[in-house]
């Protein structure tokens, strides 16, 4: 007889992370640069991006990952359009990080293009790519 498995008992290796599209905003550029860093020289291997106008479109891949693997939201500011899409589409997300509020915390100035980041606004970058990397470390620890 074969015993069922639960979604509580699976062992996450991978990650799922939301970023807002926010083209109207820098911190939306930052969700979008930040997430990158952590796909690919952070957390590569163990991270993958949700792409959100598809996951709204009605994607059932992407809504698929997000109602079974953790998530994070990443938002460029408090309307919060990956949080609230992901919770009503999917389920609520692991964490959930809103860049403006983030930098906020860490005395950082928002960049001031849209379009291109300069080396003094890699800082910002730089955390919020280290708060994502840090939330999936503690996802994939948890569920180790």
């Amino acid at each position: 007889m074969s015993e069922e498995i639960t979604l509580e008992e699976i062992k996450y290796d991978k990650v799922g992370i939301i970023p807002c599209n926010g083209e109207e905003i820098c911190e939306g550029t930052l969700t979008r640069y930040a997430s990158r860093k952590v796909l690919d020289k952070l957390r590569p291997g163990c991270t993958v991006t949700i792409c959100l106008p598809l996951f709204i479109a009605g994607d059932k891949g992407e809504q698929n990952f997000a109602k079974i693997f953790p998530t994070i939201t990443v938002d460029g500011c408090d309307k919060r359009c990956s949080q609230l899409s992901t919770e009503r589409l999917s389920g609520k997300p692991s964490h959930s990080i809103i860049v403006s509020e983030l930098l906020k915390a860490h005395g950082i100035k928002v960049p001031q293009s849209r379009r291109t980041l300069t080396k003094k606004d890699q800082v910002a970058v730089d955390v919020v790519a280290e708060e994502i990397a840090k939330k999936v470390d503690e996802i994939l620890e948890e569920n180790s």
